[in-house]
């Protein structure tokens, strides 16, 4: 089963717009979608995008500060937790006991790093308390604070694996030439134009979903052709959040996972030499399922609202043989 996962996270656009007969997104919806496995009814868990990521990497739950995508980089206050295990409270940089993805990884000797496009140094995140000046793009930056999860957490900023790993994509072509230099999570995120956030890009180019399907087309094949990749690799390409204010159906309601859809219905595509090409599932996932999923391939304890009962991983849906 996959051992080496990649994780590309594209911005704000619904199911239909993406994956539908007339998408902007012919190399995504047409190329790799005839070589992977599509995940019809996956769901961001709410708006905006920071709460999104979050739920990605930790299994918190969105408070105010995390759905308006924490402008200022405030303290997390918590006043509790639920049972599920997630902090109670509202505030956008958790406290060092707050457990992550990334954590859990390092404790069993696996490695991980964050690819963060146009980020100006390792592990760049705003002064607590003040305001964060990597919410729009510029022509000469285009990285986003609230796209990069993990300087949300205490545990991965004060520590040295912040600056070795939550790094500038540039070395992410470097680190794919052998199995041993490929990390076991390689999560990544495109630059706001790339990621296709921004419907005409900060240089004046042409945004959107346009933009998105460019760059995968530009990045894709290196990942496929990888050796980590071709040995026991998986690729997930989603979406943060569906556009606007698009939900899924309530909590609890037939057909929405555990955890919620209140991001909106958003799809997710996964690639791996452990799934049969050209297949769709239409079990309900989320972020939370994700994270779920990751945990179980490594043998880890799942996080937060991951560990819900209700929460489904990807099954035989998405890979031919589980053992």
């Amino acid at each position: 089963m996959p051992q080496h996962i990649f994780i590309i996270n594209l911005e704000n656009k619904g199911y239909s717009s993406t994956w539908s007969g007339n998408s902007a997104a012919p190399y995504l919806s047409g190329t790799l979608r005839k070589k992977g496995v599509l995940l019809k009814n996956y769901y961001g868990i709410a708006h905006d995008s920071l709460a999104n990521y979050l739920a990605q990497i930790s299994g918190q739950r969105p408070n105010d500060s995390t759905e308006h995508d924490c402008h200022t980089y405030t303290e997390f206050n918590a006043t509790g937790t639920d049972a599920e295990g997630t902090l109670q409270g509202d505030g956008c940089v958790y406290p060092a006991d707050a457990q992550t993805l990334a954590g859990q990884l390092t404790a069993q000797g696996k490695t991980w790093r964050g690819y963060m496009e146009d980020m100006p140094s390792p592990c760049e995140h705003p002064v607590l308390g003040e305001l964060d000046n990597h919410i729009k793009a510029t022509p000469d930056d285009g990285y986003s604070t609230h796209h990069n999860p993990f300087v949300y957490f205490r545990s991965i900023t004060s520590s040295p694996d912040c600056a070795t790993n939550v790094v500038n994509f540039s070395g992410f072509k470097d680190d794919l030439k052998s199995v041993a230099t490929t990390p076991n999570l390689a999560y990544i995120t495109p630059n706001l134009c790339h990621d296709g956030h921004d419907d005409t890009c900060a240089d004046g180019s042409h945004g959107g979903l346009e933009a998105a399907d460019k760059w995968l087309k530009q990045q894709v094949p290196a990942i496929l052709s990888s050796p980590a990749y071709k040995q026991d690799g998986m690729l997930v390409i989603t979406f943060d959040e569906a556009d606007g204010d698009s939900t899924g159906p309530s909590e609890g309601a037939p057909g929405s996972p555990a955890g919620g859809a209140a991001g909106g219905k958003v799809g997710a595509l996964v690639l791996s030499p452990f799934s049969t090409a050209g297949t769709s599932s239409d079990q309900a996932y989320n972020h939370y399922s994700l994270l779920a999923t990751i945990e179980d391939l490594f043998h880890l304890p799942r996080l937060g609202l991951a560990g819900d009962p209700g929460v489904k991983t990807f099954g035989h849906d998405a890979f031919r043989n589980e053992s």
